[in-house]
């Protein structure tokens, strides 16, 4: 039992890892598919990310989910229920973080309780909606300030490399 926690932790800890640093904030700085799907203005976030039948949409998701998935295949062997259960309680918070446009509000037990376990709550995530350059980190918090920390390096690196190639294409 203690192995099978320890390995959902493991999946949840390091495919958040995985999924914030090598597809979700190269995604904000190089992409356009999260942005459009996930964080466009003219979208209608209500059931959005839930029941949405959208292609693009379910592609973002599938690319942010492929770091879990592949952790999932390394630790399988370790404990297949570990796995399982990891990857249904990612699933649950995907559902959960976004309840925040349906109008539902985190207890102020369970609030209190995520911010001690350092856990994405639904209105954590519905401020990284709003404001995308805040909240990182889609299932534990700190990840936030090395993700921003990583988007400014990676801006950096965009810009020289825009540079770099303006140079190149006026000599």
């Amino acid at each position: 039992m203690v192995e099978a926690i320890a390995v959902a932790w493991l999946l949840l800890f390091s495919g958040d890892f995985l999924s914030t640093f090598f597809y979700h904030v190269p995604e904000h700085v190089f992409g356009s598919l999260h942005l459009k799907t996930h964080h466009s203005w003219k979208k209608d976030f209500r059931h959005y990310a839930i029941l949405t039948f959208n292609l693009q949409v379910l592609l973002d998701g599938i690319l942010g989910a492929v770091p879990y998935l592949a952790v999932a295949v390394c630790l399988w062997h370790f404990s297949n229920i570990g796995v399982i259960a990891g990857l249904i309680l990612g699933q649950f918070h995907v559902w959960w973080r976004h309840t925040m446009v349906l109008g539902w509000e985190t207890p102020t037990v369970v609030r209190w309780l995520c911010l001690l376990l350092f856990i994405t709550t639904p209105e954590q995530h519905w401020l990284h909606h709003q404001k995308t350059n805040l909240g990182f980190g889609d299932i534990f918090t700190f990840f936030e300030l090395p993700a921003r920390t990583w988007m400014r390096w990676l801006r950096f690196l965009r810009f020289h490399l825009r540079s770099c190639a303006e140079t190149r294409v006026s000599t």
